[in-house]
Formats: structure tokens, C-alpha cells, sequence
């Protein structure tokens, strides 16, 4: 989290204490799920489509600080009390008393990510809160506040570092001025597009969204920003076929007094588009909720099912230490009013095997060889990601691990919760807590592949080992609850020291799509006792022979990704089926979202491979097509195999962008003293994107016209003025014509209303 320390005064301390030691520690199961309504919903306050990344980024340039950063815990008082109140760690219920063979999952590229020691950079501040996201060709990785892009076959650095605001550079606002921090780097599976979020930690607090409009992280991007309601700390996102999904801890406008989570829902489907009007739908819950995860889909081979609500998981730090609380978020952006947050106040407790909170949950006590600092473990959450699987026919899944005490040391606590098809009732399939020695574990990041391997990520530090990077993992034929013997991705070489125990918020374990096997997981140490010098690792990480021998398949791509086309016009894109592992067979393809009024058609309709094989998308407007952005989706299909490749589609008016100008009512009668308003309203015609002037002519003597605000800029649109008039005694009576005038460059339109002046 970059943001800055936030102190409480002691009425605010007194007050959080008392609303907290009020919870509840430990709700029925059987009480029934409370149900949130009437949620907040927005627009984003401002969108673009950016350039190109790669000409807009400028290369980061830190020069070496000593910039802390607090974390904030939302039950911070809670847990002070319960360590002053002397409460014992409870002997743990799941912990691993086995000890198996070697992790056989072994390591790929092991790579130097964004830090010390990465080409023209130097670190500014900490934590890193290191996290990626792997794509079809690149892996983005983004730490606090840079990132970075590398190919994910040879780890060549493809662009980097870069400053993390250079995806708003341009944008304006507080997305571009503030790098707040807290970022999340995503990239959604079913669209093949790229997610990069950040929040903004000063007011007016914001969410910006950025989705590539292409497969490319260095390419162009849709650029949302969203308003919230207080400190958005400890942002968290998942990837849904439905929405976008996020949670945050909402610190109310002062940014002092823990309010509850904010959970919200973005409309993926227009966002993907760049459609303007894509709505953000919020549920604010009470205090008891924390910290909560979204599900994050890890397999675009197999969705949920159709309509299935989102599953959040947090709020451990409750009192309760067998239970991990469950919520449901149910989406409607054709009707908000429908939607729906359930669980809210730990309602749906799922009971686990009894733990205690590493470290307390708000104390730092990971040690490292002297001089360095005991480090925070952030004991009083889970930690990211919720990582979420349908194996359809046979059952749904979720994974998820936090810090655990274990002993006299601090272990992995990990889980698999399972529902069946069609359910979220979730319950514990299996569950386990990694401490094989009395070394410190924490910071844990877990995620499975296609063959229900799993591969557990984590940070591993002791008195006399340095903070260091290693992984464990199981088989599905592994005996329940247990990991393999852990293996080594990067061995720290130094201490941290003088960086207020900040060591990070998350680390990040995430999957390969293209061959549903393969991970990568990211985590920060140091190569030298320091502080403010953290370093950075990727590794790609596989359990040996999953997935078998390539099977023979084919890929599908388009380009260009996006054409412009005016009513009437025609355009085209080449569409390429490319044979892979041996593929040999006839591929047919189809294409889907052409606009109404247009023909699009693919010749040929069919390819034989091999060789590469090329068909021209040629689509035909006519002066009738409606304008706007599409999204036209090609689709090759041959046996059981289906691939998708997306093309954006822009159609343009065959009229010159222009602006309308209204106002109503169209008139007022008021007295002589007295004041009254028009509403003023601007609407773009044919696409019209600018800034237009307003202003007003035929006010009456000793009076006052005023437009508010003087000038609006489209989209969105419409765009509204309150024009107000303010007579005095020495007004003239009578009616009166007021023009109201908009400008834009050369265009100029006006529209009139009547005021009438009488004496009394």
C-alpha cells in the first residue's frame, strides 16, 4: 500500500474500540444470511482510450527514499485488546504433522523483477506489494509503483520500469497526478485483454481501471475512472464472466475510521468495448467485514455457471478462530435494483480447523538474522488470491491461504473449499497448515492447475535464514491436507532493516492459460542488508507431467485489432488460423456482434491446415448502421476444438461531429428581487468529443445571468449548465428574451428562453 500513515485521535480510538468490542465473535451458522439491497451505482466520472503504452510510458526514475507506509488494520483495536487481555495462541487443528518427498513441480525462467538490482531502477519506497498477471505472449509484473513487461517464453524485458500512473498519462485528474499504490495487475482469460488497476488514496478517492484493447500490455487502453465513497485501502479484484469484481476497506472520507467493506461490481462487458456509460454497482457492509477476496476464475475452459453470483471470502479477524465468512455478490446491470450483496456481518460463517492470527494479527514478529527488524505478517487477512475452478460435471473450487501461528513460528494455512455444479454452498474439501520446521512462513499466494495439482508460494524467513522466496505443492493423489516438501525459488542474501517492519501486503501466484499448467508466482527479499532496497523474483513454476504431451490444436488471431468505418464505408481484418503441435484438419469459422443494418462476411468460410491459413472479415455499413463501438467476435471451430479472437469495430456518422443546445423550461415569470434557473443541456451529435463554451446574451439591466459550470466537455453525454438569473429592485419589468450560446471551434449553436420581470 503507498499511502500515508493515518493516526487516529484519541476520540476516534475510543470510538473504534467500543463499536468493535460491541461485534459479535461468533455467529450462529443457522441464522439466516442477511440480505443487502439498494446499492450505490455510478458511471465512471471519466474515460479515454489511451495511445499506445509503449509511446506514452516514461521509463521511472526514482532516486533511493526512506518513504514508510503504514498498514492499516481494520480491527486494530480489537486485536490489542486481545493481546493485552494476555489471550494463547490455540494449539492449531490442521497443522501438517507428515513430511512428503520433493515438491514435484520444478522451476522454468526464474527471473529479476522490478527493484534492486533491475536495469534503471531504484527502489523509492516499501512495501513492494508485488504482484503479475500472465497473458497469451507477456507476463506484466507491478510492484509499488512501477511495472514492468517481460515474454513470458524467453523472459526478455520487453518494457520496463515504468512508472505505474503512465497507464492514466494524459488521462487528467487523480488517476494520472497520484501513483497511490495498492495496484493489481489482472488479465482476463475469457476476452484475452489485459486489467490494470490502482486506486487513489486522497480525496476525491477514486478506482482507475484500465483494459487493453488488445492482447498487447504494451499496446492502447479503455481508461475508466470511479469514484468511492471513502480511503479505498487494500484493493482486490477477480475476474468473472459477468462483472469485474472488487473489494476494498473502506476508511470513510477522513480516512481514519474503519466504515466497513466496499464491495463492487464493474460492467465487464461494456468496459471491454470502451463503452463509456459502464456502470460500477457498490454495497457497503458494516463493520464486522474485512479484508474480503473475490474469486478469480482461473480457467476460461470451463466458466461457472451461467448466472452463478460471485463468491467473496475475508473478515477472519473477528474472534472467531474456526471460521473463515462467506458472501454472495448477485449482479444486475440491466436493473441495479436488483442486485444484490448477501452474507453481510458474518452470516455465512463456513467452520474451518481451529487457528490463531499470525503475529496476533496486527504485531510484527517475523524474525530475520540481526540487525534486521521483525516483520509484519498481515496475520488478520487472507491473503490473494481466491483462486477459483469449475470442473464441470463434478464440482467447483476455491483456494485460498493466510498466516497462521503454528507453534512457536508462523506457518501457511491453505484451503480448498468446494461446492457442487450449480451450488455456492461452500464447505472444506481439504485444509492444512505448512510449518514443517521453526522457520516463519508467511505472505502465502496459491492457485491449481488443470490436473488439480496445486503449487503454494510464500516468503520464509528465521534468525539465522534470510527472507527468502520458496514454494510447496500436492498432487491430487497426495493424501488430504498435506503439501510436499518444500523447494527453493530465490534465497535471500540480506536483512531488512529501518523500514517500520513493512515488509509487504501480498505476493501473487497466477496461471498460464495457455497450457493450464503452468504458473508464475512473484515475491520480494533482499540481496544486501539494507533498507528501502527490496529486489523482486518471477518464477514459472510446473508439476511434472501435467497436462501430458501436447495435444494437436490450432490458434486463432485477427488484425487489426480495431478499425474506424463511416456510416456507409466498408473495412476489413485478416483473420489467421496457425497450426499447432501437429494440427491437421479443416478449421470453419463464423463471426458474431456485427451491427444491425451491416453485413459482415468471412471468405473463405473455411481453412484447411496446414500450412497457416488466412480468410478476409469484410464488413459493409450502411447509412442506416448505428453508430457507435462494437465488438465483433470470430469464432474457429473443427471437431471439439473452439478458439475465439476479438476485433473492435468503430462506426462513425457520415454527418460532421456537431453539438445540440436546449434549455427548459422555456419560461420563467419571477418578481422584481427574486432569482430563478434553466437547465441547460449539451449533446453531441455524430460522435462530437470537445470542450464547449457557454454563455448568455439579453440579461436584463441591473440583474445577473450565470452559467454553472461555464463550460462542458463531451462524452459524456449529455453534458448540463444551470443558468441563473438574479434580479434586484431596479430590474426593469417585462419580458425578455435570454440566448444561450455554446462554442466549439467553429461550431456555435444557441437556443432561447423567456423571463418575465413583473413588479410584484
Amino acid at each position: 500500500m503507498i499511502k500515508r500513515a493515518v493516526s487516529l485521535p484519541p476520540v476516534l480510538l475510543w470510538l473504534v474500540a467500543l463499536s468493535i468490542s460491541l461485534l459479535p465473535t461468533n455467529l450462529s451458522a443457522g441464522s439466516q444470511p442477511k440480505v443487502l439491497t439498494k446499492p450505490d451505482v455510478h458511471s465512471a466520472v471519466h474515460f479515454d482510450i489511451s495511445a499506445p503504452l509503449r509511446e506514452m510510458a516514461t521509463q521511472a526514475s526514482f532516486q533511493p527514499g526512506e518513504q514508510e507506509h503504514a498498514v492499516l488494520h481494520p480491527k486494530l483495536q480489537q486485536l490489542m485488546q486481545a493481546a493485552a487481555q494476555g489471550h494463547k495462541p490455540l494449539p492449531d487443528g490442521a497443522l501438517q504433522t507428515t513430511t512428503g518427498p520433493l515438491v514435484n513441480a520444478s522451476i522454468g525462467l526464474n527471473l529479476m523483477g522490478v527493484g534492486n538490482g533491475f536495469p534503471g531502477y531504484s527502489v523509492p519506497d516499501a512495501p513492494p506489494d508485488v504482484n503479475l498477471a500472465v497473458g497469451d505472449t507477456q507476463v506484466l509484473q507491478w510492484v509499488n509503483v512501477s511495472y514492468a513487461v517481460f515474454d513470458k517464453n524467453t523472459g526478455a524485458i520487453i518494457q520496463g520500469p515504468i512508472l505505474g500512473n503512465a497507464f492514466w498519462s494524459g488521462f487528467g485528474g487523480p488517476c494520472q497526478s497520484s501513483n497511490s499504490g495498492d495496484i493489481i495487475a489482472q488479465w482476463d482469460k475469457i476476452a484475452h485483454r489485459w486489467v490494470a488497476t490502482q486506486n487513489v488514496f486522497s480525496s476525491p478517492y477514486m478506482t482507475c481501471v484500465a483494459i487493453s484493447t488488445s492482447r498487447d500490455a504494451t499496446g492502447s487502453y479503455y481508461r475508466f475512472a470511479f469514484q468511492q465513497p471513502g480511503f479505498p485501502d487494500y484493493p482486490k479484484w477477480g475476474i468473472w464472466p459477468d462483472a469485474y469484481y472488487q473489494s476494498q476497506n473502506n476508511f470513510g472520507p477522513s480516512g481514519a475510521l474503519f466504515i466497513g467493506a466496499y464491495a463492487c461490481a464493474y460492467e465487464r462487458a461494456k468496459m471491454l468495448v470502451g463503452d463509456s456509460t459502464a456502470k460500477q454497482i457498490c454495497f457497503q457492509t458494516g463493520t464486522f467485514d474485512d479484508s474480503l477476496l473475490p474469486g478469480d476464475l482461473d480457467s476460461a475452459a470451463s466458466l461457472p455457471p451461467s448466472g452463478q453470483a460471485e463468491a467473496y471470502l475475508g473478515s477472519i479477524d473477528n474472534g472467531s478462530t474456526t471460521s473463515v465468512y462467506q458472501y454472495l455478490f448477485h449482479v444486475d446491470f440491466a436493473n441495479p435494483s436488483n442486485s444484490t450483496f448477501t452474507g453481510e456481518g458474518g452470516t455465512m460463517p463456513i467452520s474451518v480447523a481451529a487457528f490463531s492470527l499470525a503475529c496476533g494479527g496486527n504485531g510484527a514478529c517475523i524474525p530475520q538474522p540481526s540487525p534486521g527488524e521483525k516483520l509484519d505478517s498481515l496475520g488478520d487477512r487472507l491473503m490473494y488470491r481466491l483462486a477459483y475452478r469449475n470442473f464441470s460435471g463434478d464440482h467447483q473450487t476455491w483456494l485460498v491461504s493466510h498466516s497462521v501461528t503454528a507453534g512457536s513460528s508462523v506457518g501457511e494455512r491453505w484451503y480448498e473449499f468446494r461446492a457442487p455444479e450449480n451450488s455456492t454452498t461452500l464447505s472444506v474439501y481439504q485444509q492444512g497448515t505448512f510449518a514443517p520446521d521453526s522457520n516463519y512462513r508467511w505472505m502465502g499466494s496459491i492457485a491449481m492447475d488443470q490436473n488439480q495439482n496445486i503449487i503454494l508460494g510464500y516468503s520464509v524467513s528465521s534468525s539465522s535464514t534470510f527472507p527468502s522466496i520458496s514454494y510447496t505443492g500436492r498432487a491430487p493423489t497426495d493424501p488430504l491436507g498435506t503439501m510436499q516438501s518444500e523447494a527453493s525459488i530465490q534465497p535471500g542474501a540480506g536483512s531488512q532493516i529501518n523500514t517500520s517492519s513493512r515488509w509487504g501486503d501480498y505476493t501473487s501466484m497466477a496461471i498460464d492459460e495457455a497450457d493450464d499448467c503452468t504458473m508464475w508466482y512473484t515475491a520480494e527479499y533482499y540481496t544486501a542488508t539494507a533498507s528501502f532496497d527490496w529486489s523482486t523474483r518471477l518464477a514459472s513454476l510446473k508439476f511434472n507431467g501435467c497436462g501430458g504431451p501436447p495435444k494437436p490444436d490450432f490458434s486463432l488471431t485477427a488484425s487489426p485489432s480495431s478499425q474506424t468505418v463511416v456510416q456507409g464505408g466498408s473495412t476489413s481484418y485478416t483473420v489467421t488460423a496457425t497450426p499447432l503441435n501437429n494440427f491437421s484438419g479443416t478449421v470453419n469459422l463464423t463471426v458474431s456482434g456485427c451491427p444491425s443494418n451491416t453485413t459482415c462476411t468471412l471468405n473463405p468460410m473455411s481453412l484447411t491446415l496446414p500450412p497457416t491459413g488466412t480468410s478476409t472479415l469484410t464488413v459493409q455499413t450502411t447509412n442506416s448502421t448505428p453508430t457507435g463501438t462494437y465488438s465483433l467476435t470470430i469464432t474457429g471451430m473443427s471437431g471439439t476444438l473452439t478458439h475465439s479472437t476479438n476485433v473492435t469495430l468503430v462506426v462513425t456518422s457520415a454527418q460532421p461531429p456537431d453539438f445540440s443546445i436546449s434549455a427548459s423550461p422555456s419560461s420563467r415569470s419571477i418578481n422584481r428581487g427574486s432569482s430563478t434557473t434553466y437547465a441547460t443541456t449539451v449533446t453531441s451529435r455524430n460522435g462530437f468529443a470537445g470542450t464547449v463554451t457557454l454563455s448568455v446574451t439579453g440579461c436584463p439591466a441591473s440583474s445577473t445571468c450565470t452559467l454553472t459550470p461555464s463550460s462542458v466537455t463531451l462524452p459524456p453525454s449529455p453534458a448540463n449548465s444551470t443558468l441563473t438569473v438574479s434580479t434586484t429592485r431596479r430590474t426593469p419589468t417585462g419580458t425578455r428574451t435570454l440566448t444561450i450560446t455554446g462554442m466549439s471551434g467553429s461550431l456555435q449553436h444557441s437556443t432561447s428562453v423567456n423571463l418575465t420581470v413583473t413588479a410584484h
